[in-house]
């Protein structure tokens, strides 16, 4: 196979500056690019998980029908897990200096890994366009109580001005986007920390000590929640910016910065948010329809701007880096332009996506949780896969080598593939989705658990039955290919 253009493997062709529009797409970042400590993964990471959203988690979580104390060890366990799952997938990024969605061709190859990058590409576009339609949202809303208009114009408005920043962010790439998440996680950080200590009086321990404990199936189904909504959202990106660290990076150090950038802002978060929700049923509701706006009613009038601005700058901060991985996800499905351009084409479709959400859709919560579990299954097993065959590799990629469908990777490798096709076919049997009704065939292997209205209908097991079937397959059955690619 000849690379060309964005599969050149040792293209150097990246920007220094932040300003000018980066160059690399799939290629390997040559050593002078590589730069930097493991500690500077905690800016992206953290700016990309500090939004007021992860307040209305606590609500999303309560909705299990679960106690404080339940909601809280899932939420902050689920939470830590599921980076924890990002923060190894992120070794192979050091290990390799290419994309997440170009170092899974060693385990499928580099044909075969079109399969896994389409659903990667689903599930970033579909990430940004959620957290873009919650910023304009977030903004009428607002407006509103302000007294302003914030109707069908603000909203517009607030989506021309969210879409710009995050598909700037998104074309210009990897220099531009580390220091919009240094500025973001500063700013959202200080006016996060301000609201949480306005609302503080709104907080009802009677009524959160109050609420019933929920039972084996609905504590499950909180835990896999937490897994979908956080850090299985982020696996298909991980190695994206570790890639540019020196190879001489501590290993412990890379997961560690990860795991910590990513989970610290979303605990705290959460454990507010469970509190909020818990003292008042009504905010809990409200925030079911719209998340970041409801949590805006609690304030007081002067310190509506800047929660705007801590909310929008909060959701770009996830957006900018979504659309940046779903602009390599449609380069390693096969999409033959320049990096830039497929964020360019990804703005478009997430814009699309956006106005329907917030001109059109009546509800948020449904469909929102309707796309985490049914894209949450197959990317479970996809990082079960992955995880797994970082812990098996003894040494780094043979770079050159995940561009040529004719070198160790191969062209497609069936296993893998089976895999994730065994894994969906299951998983999707053991979830159920009553969100809508396009998803309601989903639960056909429940029936011996009490069928998709028994206790185990909303448990979600789905994700983790996927997650286990690709990590114990992989383990099982793909040592001594592994061995075999390390050994030519």
């Amino acid at each position: 196979m000849t690379t060309t253009g964005e599969d050149r493997p040792d293209a150097r062709t990246g920007a220094a500056s932040a300003f000018n529009v980066e160059l690399n797409g799939l290629n390997t970042i040559h050593e002078s690019e590589r730069r930097g400590k493991p500690r500077d993964l905690f800016w992206p990471w953290f700016g990309a998980n500090v939004s007021v959203f992860g307040l209305s988690y606590g609500s999303f979580l309560l909705g299990f029908g679960i106690s404080f104390w339940q909601a809280t060890i899932v939420g902050v366990v689920g939470i830590v897990a599921s980076f924890l799952l990002c923060g190894v997938i992120s070794l192979a990024g050091k290990r390799g200096s290419a994309p997440t969605m170009v170092l899974s061709r060693a385990m499928f190859g580099v044909e075969g890994n079109r399969v896994p990058s389409f659903l990667s590409w689903l599930l970033t576009v579909g990430w940004e366009t959620v957290l873009v339609s919650l910023a304009a949202l977030a903004t009428a809303t607002v407006f509103q109580q302000l007294g302003w208009e914030g109707g069908l114009v603000t909203k517009l408005v607030a989506l021309v001005v969210v879409v710009a920043l995050v598909i700037v962010g998104g074309v210009i790439g990897f220099h531009l986007i580390m220091r919009m998440q240094m500025v973001i996680t500063i700013v959202t950080g200080v006016l996060t920390i301000l609201y949480i200590l306005l609302v503080l009086g709104h907080i009802d321990l009677g009524a959160v000590a109050a609420l019933p404990a929920g039972d084996t199936p609905h504590v499950i189904g909180g835990f896999v929640f937490m897994l979908t909504g956080f850090g299985l959202g982020w696996v298909n990106a991980a190695a994206d910016y570790s890639r540019y660290l020196p190879r001489s990076s501590r290993s412990g150090a890379v997961v560690g910065w990860t795991t910590f950038g990513s989970s610290l802002a979303p605990v705290i978060l959460l454990l507010f948010g469970i509190l909020l929700a818990g003292s008042s049923s009504k905010l809990s509701q409200a925030i079911g329809a719209d998340p970041i706006g409801a949590l805006a009613s609690l304030l007081p009038t002067w310190f509506l701007v800047p929660f705007v601005i801590v909310a929008v700058l909060g959701l770009v901060g996830g957006a900018v880096l979504d659309i940046y991985s779903s602009g390599l996800a449609l380069l390693s499905v096969g999409v033959r332009v320049p990096r830039y351009v497929a964020a360019g084409i990804d703005g478009v479709i997430m814009t699309a996506g956006a106005i329907y959400v917030v001109l059109f859709a009546t509800d948020f919560i449904g469909p929102f949780q309707g796309f985490l579990i049914t894209l949450g299954v197959p990317i479970a097993a996809w990082c079960g896969i992955f995880v797994a065959d970082t812990q098996l590799r003894r040494r780094d990629y043979a770079e050159a080598e995940l561009y040529d469908r004719n070198g160790r990777y191969g062209s497609v490798r069936w296993l893998p593939i089976a895999l994730i096709v065994i894994g969906t076919a299951i998983g999707w049997g053991l979830v159920t989705n009553t969100y809508a009704d396009w998803l309601s065939w989903q639960g056909y292997l429940l029936g011996p658990i009490g069928g998709k209205q028994g206790d185990w209908a909303f448990a979600n097991l789905g994700v983790l039955v996927a997650l286990v079937i690709g990590y114990l397959g992989t383990l099982l059955f793909s040592r001594a290919a592994v061995r075999r690619q390390e050994q030519r």
